[in-house]
């Protein structure tokens, strides 16, 4: 993969897992976003599997994004078959039925031959040893699928952990912490446990007892690591992952820290005139690959509307937000990283974990109300010590409380970009009657839509 050195908190975690640390305690990893957290806990989930003698689901990786979890599932999938390992993905991205065909196995039988069935036992087994899901469609196989099993599993990833924690998700944690404990009562299995199993199936035993001195938990343990870039360290939160013995790994003291290579800058504009000091940004970043984020989807929506009104504006940008259909954004997405798309204009769909190299630029089109939305967004550039640059659009009645919420994440120093008067006063014209045509543009839309929502009426009546 071209990589001869790992990152601090890639060597941290091997020093904790595969080391001397010898995984005795879980991890709660709180690094800077683009500073290696997915090859951290890629590299020794691999390298403990890599000695199996039986192939089973033994490592869970749970992600709050399909997207995200397609990035993941890609660095596993590098790693894994060097050592004969199988990863599987369970997103929802292709049907349900497609998915257990990827990741349970059917025994072979050969036709024409009777088998008696008290000699012969008809067992669905994993095709996966790492499953990368989330956590919908994990609950979706859990409760559905024939042969699909959590009983073997030896370590659960939780990455984005604060979003994963705050959103409910069908009750996945409690379901995967009950489904991994204790299987047996007391120091001992009973006979019932110790009974020989059928050809071919493999019985994983937890039961409650002492180990390496701590009482009351179960053994085997289920190993975890939990990671984020803004970590919570809520101990009210974090006792719902059952953490065996928690060992904090963090860059510094402060619980929100930015990218060291990141130069922020704050834009101050006119509230009516906005798009415009956005349009001379952009030209004035010449074709840099860059990120524009928005407070929401119905934003994204229309600003990209607005500015595709723009007559010459010779930068290709696409809209990139959670509504779209999966095969549209993935394919946005390639067409970005390769370089035809130069200019992404998301929601928070996109701030979360995303990994595209060559990002010279965030800009926050809207101000983000929280420190963590804006770490998490600014995260998307300078990533793996390179430089970025992070721009955030704002009314002069901004600034204070723009400034009071980086001090949060020790970030004293902001200057102002000043965007140029004379490309906003040259666009005026030419915004005016974008506009208008964005009018007209939702109009339209909103006709649509309501056609559209007429016509499942009528249907649902004729029924």
């Amino acid at each position: 993969m071209s990589i001869t050195s790992l990152f601090p908190v890639q060597l941290a975690v091997w020093q904790e897992t595969i080391g001397p640390g010898s995984f005795e305690r879980d991890l709660c990893i709180n690094s800077p976003t683009g500073s290696g957290k997915t090859l951290a806990y890629a590299l020794p989930i691999v390298q403990m599997l890599s000695t199996r003698a039986v192939k089973c689901l033994r490592a869970l990786v749970v992600l709050p994004t399909r997207d995200l979890a397609l990035q993941v599932k890609e660095v596993f999938s590098a790693l894994a078959p060097a050592v004969g390992l199988s990863v599987g993905l369970a997103v929802g991205q292709s049907s349900i039925s497609d998915e257990i065909s990827e990741l349970i196995k059917k025994p072979n039988v050969e036709y024409g031959i009777c088998y008696d069935p008290e000699e012969f036992s008809y067992e669905l087994q994993s095709a996966v040893d790492i499953l990368v899901a989330t956590p919908g469609r994990l609950m979706d196989h859990i409760n559905n699928t024939d042969g699909f099993t959590l009983e073997h599993l030896s370590y659960l990833v939780v990455d984005e952990t604060d979003r994963l924690l705050r959103e409910a998700y069908q009750s996945w944690l409690p379901t995967v912490i009950q489904l991994t404990s204790s299987s047996v009562d007391g120091n001992f299995p009973s006979s019932a446990d110790l009974l020989p199993c059928t050809y071919g199936s493999l019985k994983t035993i937890r039961r409650m007892g002492t180990e390496r001195g701590f009482k009351g938990k179960a053994y085997p343990r289920l190993a975890k690591m939990v990671l984020s870039a803004t970590l919570t360290q809520d101990p009210s939160k974090l006792a719902q992952l059952d953490l065996h013995h928690p060992l904090l790994l963090t860059t510094g003291e402060r619980r929100y820290k930015l990218p060291e290579e990141l130069k922020s800058f704050k834009v101050l504009c006119q509230s009516k005139l906005k798009p415009l000091y956005l349009v001379s940004l952009l030209q004035s970043l010449q074709g840099e690959k860059s990120i524009v984020f928005t407070s929401s989807v119905e934003s994204t929506h229309r600003l990209c509307t607005l500015l595709k009104f723009f007559d010459n504006l010779e930068i290709e940008f696409k809209e990139y937000s959670r509504l779209q259909r999966q095969s549209v954004r993935s394919k946005t997405l390639r067409a970005f990283r390769s370089g035809q798309v130069q200019v992404l204009i998301s929601s928070d769909a996109m701030t979360r974990g995303m990994d595209v190299e060559g990002v010279r630029n965030v800009i926050n089109y809207d101000m983000p109300a929280y420190i963590k939305t804006f770490i998490h967004r600014a995260g998307r550039t300078a990533r793996a010590g390179l430089s970025g640059c992070c721009f955030t659009l704002m009314h002069k009645d901004e600034v204070k409380r723009f400034k009071k919420m980086l001090q949060k994440a020790d970030c004293n120093s902001c200057p102002t970009y000043s965007a140029s008067s004379e490309v906003i006063e040259s666009l005026r014209s030419v915004y005016t009657s974008a506009l208008e045509k964005l009018r007209e543009n939702v109009e339209s839309e909103k006709f649509k839509k309501s056609k559209i929502r007429l016509k499942s009426s009528n249907v649902r009546k004729e029924k």
